[in-house]
């Protein structure tokens, strides 16, 4: 399952606050959660559950959690045995703390790797140890304070309430921007001098990454909110539960044209020599494996600039 460019705005409160995930993964194998944004989770904002295995989170924006439990991201939560998990690109702002929460059996691979994670207020990432000791490699990232974060507040923090066994922690060239314990004490026990695991997604250096990830990640085209989000990211401002949960009013469009309904756009159809009267979206014109329609969309995401 691959999901793009979706925004998800929890702005109506329900009557179970523990399953007002914006966002969750549950019981599921091979999913792309990939250039979504999601807000006011009462929960997290996005949430692993269960028995997950081959996921990528990616080029995403998690922010304002609702206090009191403003949380950016649990990666898992009850799993069953071990997973593979991928947390790259992303912008967790303005929560509390779970940015992310890292909690895995033994044996998994879980790679934390170019984020940017701004204004936490008590922990950004947590690696937990109550599963049996999470293999985490947490490489490129960029831990910036804001209005929230205090000298108490742990940039790499290492839990170990309820241990099971103790983590394996792979640490490279992550950047840390303010005044708050940059990483644990009590991290240096578990830290490894090697990657649990071969990285699955290659690193960029943070200063490198961290450009990027303000340029790119989110649902586009951006709402405003998220371009709240960068904003205050870049100049180090707004606070946690901020702005109140309104959703935007977004801007009228002409469509494309599309005779034959297939979600295709006719011009862009034209172009690849197909017949933009008969619907094909899932037939592969230029035989090179991919739907048309998959073309389509990454077609359409080069004419944003990704």
């Amino acid at each position: 399952m691959i999901i793009r460019h979706v925004r998800v705005r929890t702005d109506r409160i329900g009557g179970f606050q523990g399953a007002e995930d914006d966002i969750t993964i549950e019981n599921s194998t091979r999913v792309i959660i990939d250039h979504v944004s999601g807000s006011w989770a009462r929960d997290e904002v996005i949430n692993g559950f269960g028995d997950n295995d081959d996921v990528t989170i990616s080029n995403s924006i998690f922010a304002w959690g609702i206090p009191k439990h403003d949380k950016c991201a649990l990666l898992a939560s009850d799993p069953k045995d071990k997973q593979r998990m991928t947390f790259v690109n992303n912008i967790c702002a303005h929560n509390g703390d779970r940015n992310p929460d890292i909690n895995f059996p033994p044996a998994s691979c879980v790679e934390v790797v170019n984020n940017i994670l701004y204004n936490a207020q008590s922990e950004f990432a947590e690696v937990w140890e109550s599963y049996g000791g999470t293999p985490v490699s947490i490489v490129g990232n960029t831990f910036v304070a804001g209005g929230d974060t205090n000298p108490g507040s742990r940039g790499i923090a290492r839990e170990t309430t309820g241990t099971r066994g103790m983590a394996k922690i792979y640490m490279w060239d992550n950047a840390f921007v303010g005044s708050f314990s940059h990483i644990s004490p009590e991290v240096k026990a578990a830290v490894v001098t090697t990657s649990p695991c071969p990285l699955t997604a290659p690193p960029r250096a943070a200063t490198v990454a961290y450009a990027d990830v303000l340029l790119k990640s989110g649902a586009f085209p951006r709402d405003a909110i998220d371009a709240q989000v960068v904003a205050d990211v870049r100049n180090r401002t707004g606070r946690i539960n901020y702005p109140n949960p309104a959703i935007p009013r977004q801007p009228t469009a002409a469509p494309y044209s599309d005779a034959d309904k297939d979600g295709m756009d006719d011009t862009w159809e034209r172009s690849q020599g197909m017949n933009p009267a008969a619907a094909d979206p899932w037939a592969d014109q230029d035989g090179d494996g991919i739907a048309n329609f998959e073309e389509f969309l990454t077609f359409r995401e080069k004419s944003m600039g990704l």
